[in-house]
């Protein structure tokens, strides 16, 4: 039974799912600043996975355990330590940089996407796509500054490490581009947060902190807020092209630069804001010249 038709265009829709995207990023990092301020980072990665997993198995009992079927159990492994492994970066990166710059970085992935995509998939690596790996090289640069902090280190250790988790984000990205040509949406997020739960729990328990009451919020905000992001960004690419979803993604960076300033007296730094601006116009350059994609009916 079809759904009625909105009102609305498909375009302003989009953007509407966008906002929900932004909103849930951005809820996703508070809630992990504010549990690192007493857990760990592994219990803290465990959380996350063990509640979206909690509630994709909701939705997989009303959907049928048939739409889990895979014969690329491999592929979904090896994505998921990708996953994994960056999403300990990002973590980590919360707690050490300022929010507005751990959301610049993590804006190189589509880069690092096209290159590993060339390397691995055999994808070309057309003029465009050289423009944003160009602009992508020179943002980060501008971002990491490197030479300019003090201690003698050439570049903030914690930058290369969330320039290392936004390589595992590209990695995993490769990973899914295969295995959505076999397997559901629904089987890759239920995988994704079976898999991490299994890896997670064994270095989650030698330091595990149980949440106190006023915890559980961002607890909850860990598992919904992953969950809830990812699937406004699945509707909005589906309604939309990538360029407008891209482009509404960017908005994410001053959204959580002024929370960082507000909540945690973190500084707006300029530099940051110009890297990543430069990141973004290779990146919107490079997918203003892809071939224009049939509209998608959106999933149900």
């Amino acid at each position: 039974m079809s759904s009625p038709a909105s009102p609305l265009p498909p375009s302003v829709r989009a953007c509407m799912w966008m906002g929900g995207a932004i909103l849930s990023f951005s809820a996703l990092a508070i809630a992990v600043r504010e549990l690192l301020r007493s857990m760990g980072i592994f219990e803290i990665l465990f959380l996350r996975t063990f509640v979206a997993l909690l509630i994709i198995s909701v939705i997989v009992l009303r959907a049928g355990v048939g739409k889990l079927r895979t014969q690329r159990f491999g592929i979904h492994l090896a994505r998921n330590l990708a996953h994994y492994g960056g999403q300990w970066c990002w973590v980590f990166a919360i707690g050490a940089l300022p929010l507005a710059t751990v959301f610049a970085i993590e804006f190189t992935m589509p880069v690092w996407t096209a290159l590993l995509a060339a390397l691995l998939l055999g994808e070309r690596l057309t003029a465009p796509r050289l423009v944003m790996l160009g602009l992508g090289l020179v943002g980060v640069l501008l971002i990491l500054k490197p030479g300019a902090g003090g201690g003698g280190a050439f570049v903030q250790p914690a930058a290369l490490i969330m320039v290392l988790g936004a390589l595992g984000y590209a990695l995993n990205m490769i990973c899914t581009k295969v295995l959505i040509k076999t397997d559901s949406a629904l089987a890759i997020l239920f995988w994704m947060n079976l898999i991490q739960t299994c890896i997670g729990i064994f270095p989650a328990l030698p330091g595990w902190v149980w949440p106190t009451a006023s915890q559980l919020p961002w607890v909850a905000a860990l598992g919904c807020g992953s969950l809830f992001a990812h699937y406004c960004m699945t509707r909005a690419f589906f309604l939309a092209d990538a360029t407008i979803v891209v482009s509404i993604d960017f908005l994410r960076l001053p959204l959580i630069a002024v929370v960082g300033a507000l909540a945690y007296s973190e500084a707006l730094d300029p530099i940051v804001f110009v890297g990543a601006a430069i990141i973004f116009a290779g990146t919107y350059y490079s997918l203003s010249r892809e071939p224009r994609r049939v509209p998608a009916k959106a999933p149900a």
